[in-house]
């Protein structure tokens, strides 16, 4: 999928949650090309079908077994290389395995920052330190994992943290988890930060 805007310099790279390229991920890249931005969000699945939001299951197996976060981040790096020869700024934008995918990438050079929304696996790479302007943005409880304690163990790294009082979804309203007033805060923080680092 991707968004073009004549003479633009900067490039979003939008990585896709498990469910690949679906309505929200096609609406988050209209959304972030009305920037002036070129967006590119690269399927990480060889299927161009997308899962459904009722077969997460399925989906996340689908993920792990066939893509995983390692090999999807050696794709986006690739990505950010080629992508690096025509633009002067590129940014990553994740969600959910997307926002973990991004994480793995914000040590990669050429990238100008990433974003990540409730990117619960970040957990398990936390050893990580960003070398790029990093943003976050957690629901105040998920199902897999203590919120606390994966911002605690951040503290100590430059990254900017946002809490919801919402849940893992919350700013998809393709989801039933969505919140719209939560979606246009975290929307606006999104686009100052793609439009001012």
């Amino acid at each position: 999928m991707r968004y073009i805007n004549k003479d633009s310099e900067t490039v979003i790279i939008v990585i896709h949650e498990i469910y690949g390229i679906n309505e929200h991920m096609k609406l988050v890249g209209k959304m972030l090309s009305e920037q002036n931005v070129d967006v590119y969000c690269p399927n990480l699945y060889e299927e161009e079908t997308a899962f459904d939001y009722s077969e997460e299951n399925t989906a996340y197996l689908h993920f792990m077994e066939n893509v995983g976060f390692l090999n999807a981040a050696e794709r986006i790096q690739r990505v950010i290389s080629e992508l690096g020869e025509s633009y002067d700024k590129i940014y990553v934008v994740g969600f959910s395995v997307g926002a973990t995918i991004a994480w793995l990438c914000s040590e990669e050079k050429g990238v100008d920052g990433i974003v990540g929304f409730y990117g619960s696996r970040i957990r398990d790479y936390i050893q990580m330190s960003p070398n790029c302007p990093t943003l976050l943005f957690f629901p105040e409880q998920e199902q897999s994992f203590n919120v606390a304690e994966l911002i605690n163990s951040l503290k100590e790294k430059d990254v900017e943290i946002h809490i919801f009082k919402g849940q893992h979804g919350f700013s998809d309203p393709y989801s039933s988890k969505y919140d719209e007033k939560l979606a246009k805060q975290a929307h606006k923080r999104l686009i100052e930060f793609i439009t001012t680092e």
